[in-house]
């Protein structure tokens, strides 16, 4: 069994206007929500063998955020490019290359691409997720190569205003 669990990073800031894009940093919004999920998945007992970042600092924030909550050690964050410009067939590619001895998979990406790999793979259509939202899906494989929509259950789905 695997387990996935993808995740949106939480709120950024627009008020840089010398940033681009990718180097938006967490709004104070953010940077309160991402702790509260990574709290929220706690609470579920959830172990991570690996956490993978988009290379958006948004992103990667979320992602140490988390990390943090989770007792999980900020140094084997692994932060990969291509999640930030990816299409779901990247992503896939991406959770298929997995290393088989990692059960527990959180993978910080962005929308609309997180939300649309979620329904991709998912039996239940997911909102589109909200800044910090959660997504968590169950295979029942042996491998992450073999991590198809045949194969998945949704397990649950979770955001910051659900933990008020």
């Amino acid at each position: 069994m695997k387990t996935l669990y993808l995740m949106r990073h939480a709120k950024s800031s627009w008020s840089f206007d010398d940033l681009s894009d990718q180097e938006r940093p967490l709004n104070d919004r953010g940077r309160d929500d991402a702790p509260c999920m990574g709290q929220a998945l706690a609470k579920r007992d959830i172990q991570l063998d690996l956490l993978i970042s988009s290379s958006a600092v948004r992103a990667m924030s979320t992602a140490a955020l988390v990390a943090r909550e989770l007792h999980y050690p900020h140094a084997r964050i692994e932060v990969l490019d291509r999640i930030y410009q990816a299409e779901v067939d990247d992503l896939l590619d991406i959770v298929r290359q997995c290393p088989d001895d990692a059960d527990s998979v959180l993978l910080v990406g962005h929308n609309p691409i997180i939300t649309n790999f979620a329904n991709s793979l998912s039996p239940n259509q997911i909102p589109e997720m909200p800044t910090a939202a959660v997504v968590c899906l169950k295979f029942a494989v042996d491998r992450w190569a073999d991590v198809a929509p045949e194969n998945t259950e949704f397990y649950f789905y979770d955001y910051p205003r659900n933990q008020n």
